[in-house]
């Protein structure tokens, strides 16, 4: 007995996917829960384990196709009726056809003509479905008809009202470069956007274009945070089995400026603000097939060490490809840091519906006058993006000056001041 190879439910708003690639190949054996395809949503990377042991006998979709939630993608065959169904296609023993008698010659008749098929009428559904696609316009020809020869019944098309109208799909590309030289575009490689790149390409489109962005700057000592870090460590990581990082303290710092500035944590729902009086703070991970954000729950109720073990179990699952949808799902603030790649300064884009995101650069040493004298001081840049239409730019600036001096004096956040 074959079984069904199917698309999984792929979470929250996710209908389709497209096949990655297929690790088994047609005729090979595989094991319960072993990978068998990967799947690209515009959200993360997904493996499909094999529901049953067996062989596999057949693909219905191929690397490139995009399937949607519940189509099938191949079907595994038990191992012994994999074996023996290539013995019983046994071909069947010729035998000599008898002589036909020579026929006698006939007057050729004209073919008939088949007569062209008649296209549904608009109201042959009936008077019952016709008023009712009117009232909710609904184009009862892209409906499913269950009825006698394909008609629309009114519990289709009440079904259909109920689902909503089907997503539309993404948009292609607009190719807008104009042709290469033949020496050119010899050299040249085109590969198809993955899901995930096409999602990040939309929505970032999508953020420019929808809220009104602006970026405010500042400059933070971090001498203070790194002489913390330097001093304790190794007594951290021995305790907490986690190492401080910078990302911690950075947390620490924008849950306090959230909690003094609530509009940099609230979004836009139509005419409606909503502020979020919790703290669901993003963190911006880079991954070979793009950028993805998982999201700390709950951060302000979490420990130093309980914020550095979540975000390093992220961050090794997001490389790895084993995030979850649900992760990365409802955050209220971002922190994005380029400072790991070497970046001094950038304006980042903010993470929709979101109203802000922090952007972390690199640390490098500058001279600065501290009490009348020069001193050489570690500095970093930061960067806030926000929404002009949520955030007013003093408290944009209020903001950022908050995360500045809890930074500077990270007794501050011990203290809660």
């Amino acid at each position: 007995m074959a079984t069904e190879i199917r698309v999984p439910t792929l979470g929250e708003s996710v209908t389709e996917a497209t096949i990655g690639r297929w690790f088994k190949k047609v005729g090979e054996t595989v094991a319960v829960d072993e990978p068998l395809v990967e799947l690209e949503t515009d959200k993360v990377t997904i493996e499909v384990p094999a529901p049953a042991a067996g062989v596999l006998e057949e693909l219905a979709a191929n690397d490139g196709d995009t399937v949607g939630v519940g189509a099938l993608l191949g079907m595994i065959a038990e191992a012994g009726a994999a074996a023996a169904k290539p013995a019983a296609k046994a071909e069947p023993q010729k035998t000599e056809a008898p002589k036909a008698e020579p026929a006698k010659p006939e007057v050729a008749k004209p073919a008939p003509v088949a007569a062209p098929e008649k296209p549904v009428a608009a109201d042959a559904n009936g008077p019952a479905v016709a008023k009712l696609a009117a009232e909710n316009s609904v184009d009862v020809g892209g409906v499913a008809g269950s009825g006698k020869d394909g008609r629309v019944t009114k519990g289709d098309l009440i079904a259909a009202i109920e689902r909503g109208p089907a997503p539309a799909a993404p948009a292609a590309p607009v190719q807008m470069r104009a042709p290469s030289p033949a020496d050119d575009a010899a050299r040249e490689e085109r590969v198809r956007m993955t899901k995930l790149r096409q999602t990040i390409a939309r929505r970032l489109k999508d953020a420019q274009n929808t809220a009104a962005m602006l970026t405010t700057f500042n400059e933070v000592d971090m001498g203070a945070v790194m002489a913390l870090r330097a001093q304790y460590k190794d007594v951290f990581e021995k305790k907490h089995g986690a190492k401080l990082g910078f990302m911690g303290f950075f947390v620490k710092a924008v849950i306090a400026a959230l909690k003094d500035i609530p509009a940099v944590n609230a979004e836009i729902d139509g005419t409606d603000l909503v502020y979020k009086n919790f703290y669901h703070i993003g963190i911006a991970v880079g991954t070979d097939k793009g950028l993805v954000v998982p999201v700390v729950r709950d951060a302000d109720q979490l420990s130093l060490a309980g914020i550095e073990k979540t975000i390093a179990g992220y961050g090794k699952r997001a490389r790895d490809g084993q995030l979850k949808i649900e992760e990365m799902q409802g955050g209220t603030f971002t922190i994005t840091n380029g400072g790991i790649y070497g970046s001094l300064m950038s304006t980042p884009i903010l993470n929709a519906p979101q109203s802000g995101i922090l952007g972390m650069h690199k640390i490098q040493e500058r001279p600065m006058v501290v009490g009348g004298k020069i001193e050489i001081r570690p500095m970093m840049y930061l960067a806030l993006s926000y929404d002009h239409r949520v955030v007013d730019g003093k408290e944009a600036v209020t903001f950022l000056v908050r995360v500045k001096e809890s930074l500077e004096d990270p007794q501050r956040l011990i203290l809660d001041l």
